[in-house]
């Protein structure tokens, strides 16, 4: 929603955060548009210079004189926009102030500038006159995610807080709370386990007890904790939610409570209309049910008991259900086809399973849960998976596992259910793959149609039909396609044909997965070490030339068993980049045919009857992506919330994959509004863990940019594969933001749940 225009208001009484007022010139500074977010709260953008700063004013209703402030920014260079963490108010409500850097307020009355304050934002605090304190005992604000982190500590084996097990949370304290002058300290809970240790740090003397229930301390002081529930559903409609608490037997009135509530958030700058008061169920929920009309009307969120067990232990990836036999893996195990995993970190690549459970939270987008989805397996997460009936007790047994959208199944089952549900999961004949052979030329994308993919494979043609879309030609990489035609020239010349015949007609490679690694991993050497006819050296040296000397080349599998319709294939080839220090791409070349022979990727084509005789290998070959600054997934649809009009992005910097995370990584999430652009069409579900937290990876004009090609996308290969304008269509893409920050698309795919 927008508001335009500036908020009048003339000379006013301004009532500090410290409750004191005073008299301040008029400096309002010029609105040029508000508008309240797809998160509930207000944004200000005014007109600003880098000589002023900014402050964010509130009165909670109009016919109050005195306002009190919630959001300090300096200026930059245009426009600055001033939001407050919390719902907003009615917009006539606030006003925007400006001041000179050089002639700045003190806001708090602490006896520090605003400016000396913003300077050092997290000791200090422009709007919170507390004392200073090392950030080895606490801090006065906390300034951003990446502070909360470090001041919080998670519950584990916890003696001190049992009620906080496995959760993330911050204490703190609040001072003079029954004065015009309150106070917020935020501990650092690693540091300080218990208030008592950080009272004494600091010289709170005798100051841990509360004010409202049956605790000691100091008049007007009140104690508690923050925590973080990172799935739960916050005020602003999205996962995420932090809230606060007092001690258990302390029971406050609801004008205290808003004191704490307002206070904390409006030191907590970072928060996202997603703060909420649990009252305790001791004391300080009988209180709450008393008071529940003042509560109602104000803007105080409310997280009740019920809340805190819809905290997500449990994540459903993809509802299905299956049978196997259960095993807690190592990421250096593997897996076979009858297998139900139990994972604790996030396996780079998953073969055939049964079924999967994981105890780390997934991304929609990751290589597991596509390959769940594509072969109609169970998959979740499942918090602490490994230490909880029945999965535990069942650990080393053949089981049913059903995942559906509100939990999981699972109960032993007996070998002959087992039997009969991969007798029927399981193709009845064999499936023989289409190669077309007649193509017997490395070709240029641009001369490779939508239809050759049955001679260089889905990848390569769908990357070539792109660049027919009218794209910018920066967008999709230019290159060349080998067609399948010189793998199998390849394949005969050194006979491997037979050598796979050989391995299939052998009954202990049949019945023995270690023989069959064994056995693949060595056809795989002699591959690489194959010898290339005179005509195909001279081909790929042609290739090579086409090139600058100094390129780097990367080279990708393009199959005839992968990116099809309801079978993505993904994670199960290999891709390499060639190197200018290298000699020559035939190498590299040969590398990615024996790719072909991956374990997993035959026990995939075994599971399913494909012969293995028939597969085939197409590369594609294009500049190399290096130093990329991002690179992420997107689909023309939202799997994971089921937001309507919404395209669903996971993007991570650098050059750590999001479809192949490494343990530590948490790739952001954004939901782009298919239609709108701007500042308001998107919404940030997740930050990454590897920037500021409430930060976009990419611009707002990259967004807008990418919303615009994934429709374009879309529609395009909609009528390539012939679906009608009234079936719904879903594509999805793996983009780069390249080293000189611009966007490029390496791959399109029909979303392999469209065609179940």
């Amino acid at each position: 929603m927008k508001v335009f225009g500036a908020v009048i208001i003339g000379f006013l009484s301004i009532s500090l955060a410290c409750g004191r007022e005073t008299s301040l010139p008029e400096r309002e500074a010029a609105v040029q548009e508000v508008l309240i977010n797809a998160k509930g709260q207000i944004e200000f953008q005014v007109e600003s210079s880098p000589e002023y700063y900014y402050v964010l004013f509130v009165r909670e209703k109009l016919d109050e004189n005195s306002m009190r402030p919630l959001s300090v920014t300096f200026g930059k260079p245009g426009i600055t926009t001033l939001t407050e963490p919390l719902r907003a108010y009615p917009v006539e409500n606030y006003i925007v102030m400006q001041y000179e850097i050089d002639n700045p307020q003190d806001l708090d009355n602490d006896g520090l500038s605003d400016v000396e304050e913003l300077n050092d934002l997290g000791v200090l605090s422009p709007l919170n006159p507390a004392d200073k304190v090392d950030m080895r005992d606490g801090a006065t604000c906390i300034a951003d995610r990446a502070m909360f982190e470090y001041l919080s500590y998670e519950g584990g084996d916890v003696k001190i807080d049992t009620h906080l097990r496995d959760l993330e949370f911050v204490k703190f304290y609040i001072l003079d709370a029954n004065t015009d002058n309150p106070k917020a300290y935020f501990m650092n809970t690693v540091t300080h386990r218990g208030h008592g240790g950080f009272s004494r740090a600091i010289g709170l003397d005798g100051g841990f007890g509360g004010r409202g229930g049956r605790g000691r301390g100091l008049p007007g002081t009140m104690r508690g904790e923050i925590v973080y529930h990172p799935y739960a559903t916050a005020p602003n409609g999205l996962p995420g939610v932090y809230r606060f608490e007092f001690e258990p037997n302390d029971s406050y009135s609801f004008e205290e409570v808003k004191l704490g509530y307002e206070l904390l958030a409006a030191n907590m700058p970072f928060l996202e209309n997603n703060w909420v008061y649990y009252p305790m169920p001791n004391a300080a929920l009988p209180r709450y049910y008393r008071e529940k009309e003042l509560y109602d009307d104000s803007r105080v969120a409310i997280f009740l008991e019920e809340d805190i067990y819809k905290d997500v232990n449990f994540i459903s990836l993809n509802m299905a259900e299956g049978y196997g036999f259960l095993r807690l893996m190592n990421l250096d195990e593997r897996p076979n086809s009858r297998d139900i995993v139990v994972y604790e970190s996030l396996p780079n690549e998953m073969p055939r399973v049964g079924g999967i459970i994981t105890t780390v939270p997934q991304t929609p987008l990751s290589h597991v849960n596509l390959r769940a989805i594509q072969d109609n397996v169970p998959n979740a997460y499942v918090k602490s998976a490994t230490m909880i009936s029945p999965i535990a007790d069942l650990v080393g047994q053949y089981v049913y596992y059903k995942v559906s959208e509100d939990g999981y199944e699972i109960r032993e089952a007996s070998s002959s259910e087992v039997d009969a549900y991969y007798q029927d999961v399981r193709p009845v004949v064999a499936q023989i793959p289409v190669r077309d052979l007649s193509v017997k030329e490395i070709t240029a994308l641009d001369d490779i149609n939508f239809e050759q993919s049955s001679s260089f494979g889905v990848k390569a043609a769908n990357l070539a039909s792109m660049r027919s879309f009218g794209l910018p030609t920066t967008v999709v990489p230019n290159g060349f396609a080998i067609p399948f035609y010189f793998y199998d020239e390849f394949m005969k010349y050194n006979k491997f044909y037979e050598r796979v015949q050989e391995m299939l007609d052998n009954p202990e490679f049949q019945e023995d997965y270690n023989v069959q690694e064994s056995a693949l991993a060595q056809f795989r050497d002699s591959i690489k070490n194959g010898e290339v006819p005179v005509w195909m050296m001279d081909a790929f040296s042609n290739l090579q030339a086409s090139f600058t000397e100094d390129a780097t080349i990367r080279f990708r599998s393009s199959t005839n068993n992968e990116d099809l319709p309801g079978f993505s294939g993904a994670g199960l080839y290999d891709s390499k980049t060639f190197r200018p220090e290298e000699t020559h791409i035939y190498k590299t070349v040969l590398e990615i045919y024996a790719s072909l022979w991956n374990f997993r990727a035959f026990d995939e084509r075994q599971f399913y009857k494909i012969d293995h005789l028939k597969a085939a290998m197409g590369v594609l070959v294009h500049p190399s992506f290096s130093n990329e600054l991002a690179n992420g997934v997107a689909v023309t649809t939202d799997p994971l919330y089921q937001t309507k009009n919404t395209y669903y992005l996971n993007t991570q910097i650098g050059e750590d994959l999001v479809t192949n995370p490494n343990a530590r990584s948490i790739p952001e999430e954004v939901l782009l509004n298919a239609d709108k652009s701007g500042s308001e069409s998107y919404t940030l579900i997740k930050s990454s863990n590897q920037i500021e937290s409430g930060e976009l990876i990419m611009s707002i004009d990259q967004l807008d940019e990418l919303r615009t090609y994934l429709t374009t996308i879309r529609d395009k290969f909609r009528s390539l594969y012939n679906i009608s304008s009234t079936e719904d269509f879903i594509i999805e893409i793996e983009f780069k933001v390249t080293s000189n920050n611009n966007l490029a698309i390496k791959q399109a795919r029909p979303w392999i749940s469209h065609f179940d």
